[in-house]
């Protein structure tokens, strides 16, 4: 698989994710691990609900972080075989995952968010449900004539895509809903320098387009993936609904392989978009030198009328990829708030006074008299909120004379 940017992985890193080859031997192990680690993390999962029904009724408080849960697996470890069996390393890592998880949470409670936009407190992983998904630090693994070594005598191979461009500072193994494994590495990031165009893009988000920029050569238009697989979706839908199994009862063989066929083209659609999303984020910056991308967050538009349209877009897979390989190619790229850019008009700055409906693609201005299509006018908005100078954007107006 292609090397992608890690955005949560702290400023000046960069993921790179392969292929695994995973033995029957191997398999097993790995799925022994998570299940060790499956269970550290229900207990913390137990541990924090406990602290908050005590906070709740005591004034005394007590608090569950990191260091309070790792002297529980200490003690754990110590009198459980079946859990010295397996690598600390993994086990410490989850327990590293659900302090950031609860984090985020509490963090989300005490701004006092609507539920809707709040992050879940972590729940109980169950068996059937959770996909393995193990991080090994530095000391936890080592690479060895090309395959991948874990802690515990894990030995995996890996199919190598593409070199690493410097050594791992940590690994997460884990598994997709077809049950293919991969490795993905951590690697400081290395800047691919472009050579400079002298040339800016204003970018604005929607959904008849997915990206209407300054430039007509580098609008996106909506591929609609989803759309073409949608009706071979919903025969694997409908032959679910047909064989799903009652309650308490094992799934039938027609309706795993069902499943499993629906999946799978789930998996196909996503890697469409992503790859679409990828090359036409690499044209944009080969070809501009800054990029003021609208900060769009279409979250919300999964309640409105315009959902499933909005979702086969993908808008937030094709913004990150914009501003990943921005980030890995070294190119100027700045974040614009989304607000009033339907408003302003691009060549005076007037706002109107009231917000345009969708239904009007048209731009007017009522002190200017400039009409333009109302994306390109919200793009080169952008520009103008990012500072960035619209005479050298394409199609943009000329700088005023001093």
């Amino acid at each position: 698989m292609a090397a992608t940017p890690a955005i949560g992985d702290g400023a000046g890193h960069t993921r790179y994710t392969y292929r695994l080859r995973v033995s029957s031997t191997a398999r097993a192990a790995l799925l022994g691990e998570w299940g060790r680690c499956r269970w550290v993390w229900n207990e913390c999962v137990a541990v924090s609900r406990r602290v908050y029904q005590h906070n709740k009724a005591s004034d005394l408080k007590t608090t569950c972080g990191p260091a309070q849960l790792d002297k529980m697996l200490t003690e754990a470890r110590q009198s459980m075989s079946w859990l010295r069996e397996g690598a600390s390393v993994p086990q410490q890592q989850i327990i590293r995952d659900f302090a950031k998880s609860r984090a985020r949470a509490l963090k989300d409670i005490k701004a006092k968010l609507p539920m809707r936009q709040r992050t879940n407190m972590p729940r109980v992983k169950k068996k059937r449900e959770a996909l393995p998904s193990l991080n090994y630090t530095k000391r936890g693994f080592r690479l060895k004539k090309r395959r991948l070594h874990l802690a515990g005598g894990v030995a995996l191979t890996v199919v190598w895509s593409r070199d690493l461009p410097r050594t791992p500072s940590s690994v997460r193994v884990y598994q997709d809903s077809l049950g293919h494994w991969y490795a993905s590495f951590v690697v400081p990031a290395v800047t691919e320098a472009l050579p400079q165009t002298g040339r800016v893009i204003g970018v604005d988000w929607g959904v008849k387009e997915t990206a209407t920029t300054t430039s007509d050569d580098h609008d996106l238009a909506h591929a609609g993936h989803g759309k073409t697989a949608m009706q071979k979706l919903a025969r694997y839908q409908r032959m679910m609904a047909r064989r799903r199994p009652a309650k308490g009862k094992p799934a039938s063989k027609g309706y795993r392989h069902a499943q499993k066929q629906a999946a799978k083209l789930y998996k196909k659609v996503a890697r469409q978009r992503r790859d679409t999303a990828c090359k036409w984020a690499k044209r944009v910056v080969t070809d501009h030198d800054a990029l003021a991308v609208e900060d769009f967050r279409p979250k919300f538009l999964a309640k409105s009328t315009m959902a499933r349209k909005a979702a086969d877009a993908a808008i937030g897979a094709t913004k990150q990829a914009l501003i990943e390989m921005g980030r890995k190619h070294g190119r100027d790229v700045r974040l614009v708030h989304p607000a009033h850019t339907t408003m302003d008009c691009a060549r005076c700055g007037a706002r109107t006074k009231h917000a345009l409906p969708l239904s009007e693609r048209t731009y007017s201005c009522i002190a200017c008299g400039a009409e333009s299509p109302r994306d390109k006018n919200s793009a080169h908005v952008m520009l103008i909120r990012a500072g960035l100078n619209p005479a050298s954007a394409d199609l943009g107006r000329p700088a005023p004379a001093r």
